[in-house]
Parts: C-alpha cells; sequence; structure tokens
C-alpha cells in the first residue's frame, strides 16, 4: 500500500482536488485518482471525503491511499463491439469510445481483451499474456477500426506490416481552429514529456521519429473548427493527438493535449476515429480494406456544427 501526504498551499485556493492532486503526483492519472477518491481512499483534515470536484480553500492537509494492486482476472466476459470482419486467422472489430483495450491498473474488468476472450475459443499465449490477439492499439477514448490475430503467425505477421508500414490506416480528427491549408505534415520525433510525464510531447530530449500527414474535409468557419483526415505513417503513442496540438490544431475534447477550449466544439473525449483500415492478410496475401463509420457523439457533433454554418 501507497501513500501520498500533501499540504495544499494558498495559490491553489478553488481549484479542483483531482486536478491539484493529479498535477503533484506523477504516477497516478486523473482519472485513477478520481476512482480513489470515489472509493473513499482520501482524507481530507483527517475527514473521508469522495468528491474528486470539491473546491480546495488553501491549506488542507490530504492524505490519499493507494491500496495494493488486484490479481488481474482474465477471465471471460461480454463485452459490446463490432466485429466487422471475422475469419480462422483474425478479427476486424469497430471499438466503439470508452472501451479500454487490455487490463490495466485501474481497469481490471471489462476490457477488449475479456469481451475477446469470451468471443474467440483460444488466445492464450498469442500476443502476450494480458494482450492475447492484440496487434495494436487504440486509446480508451479514441474509436474506429482495430486488428485482432488469432494465431501466432497471424499475431508475427501483422505485427511485421505494422513495423514495415505497410498497414494503411486513415483516421477522422475534430480539431479546434481552421488550417489555412488544405493540407500539411507533421515531421516531429516524440517522445515522453520532460517534465508532465502522463504526456508524450514533440519536445522530449529522447523523441522516436514520428511523421503525420493529414488533409482538410471540412472547415467550420463559425465554430472556429475543421474536420481532418489524417494518415499516421509510424504508430508512436499519442502521435496523432500530439503532433495535432503541436502545430495549434488540439482536438476538441482531448483534455491532455489542449482540446478542451473555452470556446469552440465541446466533447466530452477526444473527436477521434479510426476510420480507414488497410492490410495484406497474411494467409492469402489478399488486401483488405475496411471502414468504420462515425461514432453517434461524433456525427451528432458534426451536424450540428454544419447546421450552425448554415445559419445567417
Amino acid at each position: 500500500m501507497k501513500e501520498y501526504r500533501l499540504v495544499v498551499p494558498q495559490e491553489a485556493r478553488g481549484e479542483r482536488i483531482d486536478s491539484f492532486l493529479a498535477r503533484q503526483i506523477e504516477d497516478l492519472s486523473r482519472s485513477q485518482i478520481k476512482r480513489l477518491i470515489e472509493e473513499g481512499h482520501l482524507l481530507l483534515q483527517g475527514e473521508p471525503l469522495s468528491k474528486p470536484k470539491y473546491r480546495l480553500r488553501g491549506g488542507e492537509e490530504i492524505r490519499l491511499t493507494v491500496p495494493p494492486p488486484q490479481e488481474i482476472s482474465l477471465e471471460p466476459e461480454e463485452v459490446p463491439f463490432e466485429v466487422v470482419y471475422e475469419d480462422e486467422d483474425l478479427l476486424v472489430i469497430n471499438k466503439p469510445p470508452g472501451l479500454v483495450i487490455h487490463p490495466a491498473a485501474g481497469h481490471y474488468h471489462g476490457t477488449l481483451v475479456h469481451g475477446l476472450l469470451a468471443r474467440v475459443d483460444d488466445l492464450s499465449g498469442v500476443g502476450g499474456e494480458l494482450r492475447p490477439g492484440i496487434v495494436h492499439r487504440l486509446d480508451k477514448d479514441t474509436s474506429g477500426l482495430l486488428l485482432v490475430a488469432k494465431n501466432d503467425r497471424t499475431h508475427l505477421a501483422l505485427s511485421q506490416q505494422f513495423q514495415d508500414r505497410k498497414v494503411e490506416k486513415t483516421y477522422l480528427a475534430l480539431v479546434h481552429g481552421v488550417p489555412s491549408s488544405n493540407w500539411g505534415r507533421v515531421d516531429r520525433p516524440i517522445g515522453r514529456h520532460p517534465v508532465h510525464r502522463k504526456k508524450m510531447s514533440v519536445h522530449a530530449p529522447r523523441g522516436r521519429e514520428a511523421v503525420t500527414e493529414w488533409r482538410l474535409r471540412e472547415r467550420f468557419k463559425k465554430s472556429r473548427a475543421a474536420l481532418l483526415e489524417v494518415h499516421p505513417l509510424t504508430g508512436r503513442t499519442h502521435q496523432i493527438r500530439v503532433h495535432l496540438s503541436s502545430i495549434g490544431h488540439p482536438i476538441v475534447g482531448d483534455e491532455l493535449y489542449g482540446g478542451c477550449r473555452p470556446t469552440g466544439p465541446k466533447a466530452s473525449r477526444q473527436m477521434l476515429h479510426a476510420w480507414r483500415l488497410s492490410f495484406v492478410h497474411p494467409r492469402s496475401g489478399e488486401t483488405l480494406s475496411f471502414e468504420a463509420p462515425l461514432p453517434d457523439d461524433f456525427q451528432t457533433l458534426l451536424e450540428e456544427l454544419r447546421a450552425r454554418e448554415q445559419t445567417p
């Protein structure tokens, strides 16, 4: 069990307690802190507090306890997701927003992996103990197409295609601001942020090569936003989110990378969708291509922006 003890400085007066703790504790995310507070692991001035939105007054003493990690269970569970394609070697899944890919701290049940184990007979050993079948990943709040391998041969072959940049991925992203050009390319290495360890950054001292190309699909001048078609040529963590933010166009709803602005469109998650996916089937050698429609929240927001553009 781990414990954090802090005294709130006066300059933090009025700040939410979960936000304050997320800035102070590098090895816990804001969502993890929120969950710990809601589960009763925080004492404020010696009294239990279960409200993450509590506004600090300054001078309080905080005691946050992190219980020992739970043993991760990989028992099959019924988890909702759409299967776009399936054969004896692989699946193509349309992942809904909010679904975590594999078990980790704070997400011990209800992940995509638990759902896959309920659907596919034998994934044991394919791709690792806690990530059976997973070839690549999408962030929790990113929706769209995801590849899953059913056997080691397919997993190795698909992983090699990703490494060789032969898998074509196209995303749709709703961003703040309207680009001045119709297309662009961001070629900036990405690594762990030098200060905020939960973030990735183009200013990291030891960044790895990262290249993202984008094309303008729609302008929403009245809302100061745009819909982009995005092609990541490499596969770094948070790559699209980091690169678009670095050119002044953070993804709408992306709290981590500046996408929650006081003006412009609002969303409860980042508006990023893995729209198209193309790869060579390891067994048949055939090129397969798939497309996933936008989820309801993304589509509804776009329709609202389009309607606003039509108003006088």
